[in-house]
């Protein structure tokens, strides 16, 4: 197939003339239709088959007009003869001729192209897998905001490469859109590395074009650095280089070759040493995995619960309000009545005191001022006394796990309510002081004679003349220290604090932090000795018997006290030996400790773990990891408050020492891999070994994931860190359904009549999703999440890895990564992200999704729902259990984790 010469002169000359319009017609070979001047067509030949493309040239313009006789493909080849207004338009029209000749020419003589079976939904599948203009761009949005953004960042008129990114919205992505820059302006003989606003938008209508056959042929050129279409192993390399660094997958940055091999495999069998076009558009036309989508005989049962969870306005705002009532009623009602009645009390201690005291002598002096104090003052006892028992951990696990108490008390809440007590404390503390502060001693200071002599059996004959003699008195001076002490404890305690998340300078800086928030909490020592000084030596109070602070505190903190005795026995009984230390990326300490003794607990529990070598008297929760089946106990730490950083410091340094003594004991970690540390490693070892830090654990405790099996079906949520306890409850599952088949199978008949006799296992279907912004954070639980897709035969357990540093699916920057990680896992059966057996997904969940297939495949039952995680999710995951709750025949009971 050619064009003539004689026939590129003619259009040059055409397009010379300066006619308004001149329509020009072609297809090869070439024919000249001399019917009107205005009008030239040329045919293109190939074995009979004719295709016809049909130009608009006005004054220096040219654009695509018609196009008949060809396919899609050289549709969009014919498209790029469209040319802006040009100074020289005979050569570029020249230029482009030639371009679409040679590239149809190409595509003609190739008939692989028949191998691609382009079906309807195929297609469509893989153009929203192959998408640079994605809701996360400005591109969508239209050229305006384009255009915008080009006179903000052009200089002298043109567009620098290095803020092509930024400009079009790729900001994040700077190198993949250099790339993508490289690769429109080869197509279109740029050689400058800056770019005309006319160019840029040429370059804007390629990256957003709906055509799957254009956005193929885009990444196609990213990839084909020398133009000459076809794609070698060095430039697959270096576009998956390019991808994973686009996405942080340092991993598979790293094993580029690797996997560069692996696609040249695939997409070139005959080992010509390259691939072509065709090639990758069979890989991106490939069937994606059916595991995370819904069933298509399901699709008219979601439709139909799609259309029931549409949204409606009550029109009658009387009505909408009542509705919303209800529905807060009905989600709240145990912390209703637990705050209700603490109101109550509250209340009706304060209104006892202040009619009590409204009848006493000093009313005709104070007036409501001392009845204000004392009503506070009473309520403040009530209050210390009360703030004590939600931290009594031990017996809200007892009464948790051994009672059924629960049904009507809100345990999951207990720190919420002690937050709520204290922010009571704080209101009755701030009107007990004012008021004796700024009206009942100034009162009294400014009493005559005759109205101080009922005065006298409180204060004695001598009046009070100033401040500082109440001040210097054992209720003022106590009173005072009591409001410094709970002052500090109440500021350190608030997150902006304890977390550091102020920017303080640096000297105030150490006296923030989990440290500051642990030692200034354990003040209430002081503060209660204090407190029940100052209930004795009252002013107004004389007989032993009305002195009843003692009698409000007395019980609370003798079971708090026994508490922490039998938490300081059983910590000192339970000193464990480490079996295992390793260092996983993204700053996380993973302790496997031996199991102490008649140590028994259930999975979602958490302990508090001692390290003498950082702190001999902090204690701090993390949350169990392991299942109650193994022999072992182990919680994962992230590293990111003062006390953790310590701890991860103590064994790095033991972990060092050990290396230096024996270098095959251990292997040390470079960075974005495990480090290893294992005791039973260095026996048999000659040279004295530096002591292991030694570790103490108290509990377990009672939390929200434990209840998991009191559900067949869970959800489980969780987000970074906060997979631990979730972990341990799929481990747990995993055991059980383990059991269960053996007992079935008959393979254990004495462990099966014994297992028998105990209450069966609930839980029969469990969905896992985990969510995570490092591709390392994988390592964690990558032993796990192998255990369960090998041993899961019937698939009753679900796992979904999620990681968000990848782009969303459909994103151009994510879409060789897609392609990769389906091309591994169906030959290896191992993901490429996550280096398990389980496939990951990328970008976050669409949760609303995620609750509607849960939804449709458990109809009439109820799931328990179990968030761990940063609280940004909460408000979501719950809006949503309340919704399909509502709404659809299945119940989602919502339960989050609290420390």
């Amino acid at each position: 197939m050619e064009i003539q010469e004689n026939q590129i002169e003619t259009w040059s000359e055409s397009g010379s003339t300066g006619s308004r319009s001149t329509r020009v017609g072609f297809s090869g070979p070439l024919v000249t239709n001399k019917r009107n001047s205005s009008k030239k067509s040329a045919r293109f030949k190939d074995e009979e088959e004719y295709v016809e493309i049909t130009l608009d040239v006005r004054d220096d313009s040219v654009s695509v007009h018609d196009i008949r006789g060809g396919d899609s493909e050289t549709a969009f080849l014919a498209g790029r003869l469209e040319k802006r207004p040009s100074t020289s338009l005979g050569s570029q029209l020249s230029f482009r001729f030639k371009q679409v000749s040679q590239e149809l020419k190409r595509i003609t003589s190739n008939q692989k192209f028949d191998r691609v079976d382009r079906t309807k939904s195929g297609a469509a599948r893989a153009l929203r897998g192959l998408r640079f203009m994605t809701k996360n761009n400005v591109g969508t949005a239209g050229w305006s905001q384009i255009e915008n953004r080009f006179h903000d960042l052009a200089v002298d008129g043109k567009l620098p490469k290095t803020r092509f990114a930024q400009c079009i919205g790729m900001k994040e992505s700077s190198e993949f859109a250099g790339e993508l820059f490289d690769a429109l302006a080869r197509r279109r003989g740029i050689v400058s590395a800056s770019i005309t606003k006319d160019e840029l938008r040429e370059f804007w209508e390629q990256i957003s074009d709906q055509s799957f056959d254009s956005r193929l042929q885009t990444f196609f050129d990213m990839v084909d650095k020398n133009a000459d279409g076809r794609i070698t192993e060095e430039e697959v390399k270096e576009i998956i280089a390019l991808s994973a660094s686009a996405n942080k997958l340092s991993k598979i940055q790293q094993r580029a070759e690797e996997y560069a091999a692996l696609i040249m495999e695939e997409l070139d069998p005959d080992n010509l040493g390259y691939v072509e076009l065709y090639n990758l558009e069979t890989l991106l036309l490939q069937a994606p995995a059916q595991s995370t989508h819904l069933n298509t005989n399901s699709r008219v049962l979601s439709q139909m619960l799609s259309q029931k969870l549409v949204r409606t306005k009550e029109p009658n705002p009387i009505k909408r309000l009542a509705r919303g009532v209800a529905y807060f009623v009905e989600d709240n009602w145990k912390r209703i009545w637990v705050i209700a009645l603490w109101l109550s009390i509250c209340a009706a201690l304060f209104t006892w005191k202040f009619l009590h005291y409204k009848k006493h002598a000093a009313f005709h002096v104070m007036g409501y001022c001392v009845t204000t104090a004392k009503g506070a003052a009473e309520t403040l006892k009530f209050n210390m006394a009360l703030i004590l028992l939600p931290v009594c951990r031990n017996t809200i696990t007892w009464l948790r796990s051994r009672t059924k108490l629960g049904a009507v008390l809100p345990f999951d809440d207990n720190i919420n309510f002690h937050k709520v007590i204290a922010f009571g404390i704080a209101i009755g503390v701030g009107m007990h002081a004012l008021a004796h502060l700024t009206c009942d001693f100034p009162r009294l200071l400014h009493a005559t004679d005759e109205e101080y002599k009922p005065m006298i059996p409180y204060f004695g004959k001598d009046r009070p003349d100033d401040y500082w003699w109440f001040v210097k008195g054992t209720e003022g001076w106590t009173g005072v220290v009591m409001v410094v002490l709970m002052a500090i404890a109440f500021i350190l305690a608030q997150p902006w604090f304890r977390r550091n998340r102020l920017n303080l300078p640096k000297p105030l800086k150490k006296l923030t932090g989990f440290n500051a928030f642990w030692y200034s909490h354990h003040l209430f020592v002081i503060v209660y000795a204090l407190f029940i000084v100052h209930g004795y030596y009252l002013y107004l109070t004389k007989k032993w018997y009305k002195k009843t602070t003692w009698m409000y505190v007395a019980v609370p903190m003798i079971l708090y006290a026994c508490e922490r005795l039998v938490r300081a026995f059983r910590s000192g009984y339970k000193t464990v030996k480490i079996l295992k230390v390793a260092v996983y990326p993204g700053n996380v300490l993973a302790l496997y400790m031996s199991k102490p003794q008649g140590f028994k607990y259930m999975s979602g529990q958490y302990i508090y773990v001692n390290c003498s070598d950082v702190s001999p008297f902090q204690w701090h929760p993390f949350s169990i990891t392991s299942a109650p089946g193994d022999d072992y106990v182990s919680v994962h730490i992230r590293t990111l408050g003062d006390w953790t950083s310590q701890l991860k410091a103590v064994f790095a340094k033991t972990y060092i020492c050990i290396l230096m003594i024996s270098m095959q004991a251990c292997q040390p970690a470079s960075e974005g891999q495990s480090g290893l540390l294992r005791a039973d490693m260095l026996q048999g070892n000659n040279k004295p070994i530096p002591r292991m830090p030694k570790l103490k654990i108290d509990g377990p405790y009672g939390a929200p994931a434990q209840d998991y099996k009191n559900y067949e079906v869970l959800l489980l949520v969780g987000l970074g860190i906060g997979a631990t306890p979730l972990i341990s409850i799929l481990k747990d599952v995993l055991n059980n359904m383990k059991q269960q088949q053996d007992i079935e199978e008959g393979d254990q008949v004495e462990s099966g009549t014994k297992n028998n006799k105990r209450k069966p296992f609930v839980t029969k279907r469990a969905y896992f999703y985990w969510v995570t912004r490092e591709q390392g954070s994988f390592e964690w639980f990558k032993g796990v999440m192998n255990e369960v897709a090998e041993n899961d035969k019937d698939g009753l357990i679900e796992l979904h890895n999620y990681c968000t540093s990848v782009y969303e699916e459909g994103d151009a920057r994510s879409a060789l990564i897609t392609m990769l990680q389906s091309l591994h896992h169906a030959k290896n059966g191992v993901d490429i992200v996550s280096e398990t057996r389980v496939k990951t997904h990328f970008a976050r969940p669409n949760w609303r999704n995620v609750f509607k297939r849960v939804a449709l495949k458990h109809t009439d039952q109820r799931v328990g729902v179990f968030y761990c995680g940063a609280p940004a999710l909460v408000g979501e995951l719950r809006k949503h259990s309340l919704e399909f709750s509502r709404k659809t025949s299945t119940k989602f009971d919502f339960h989050k984790e609290n420390f």
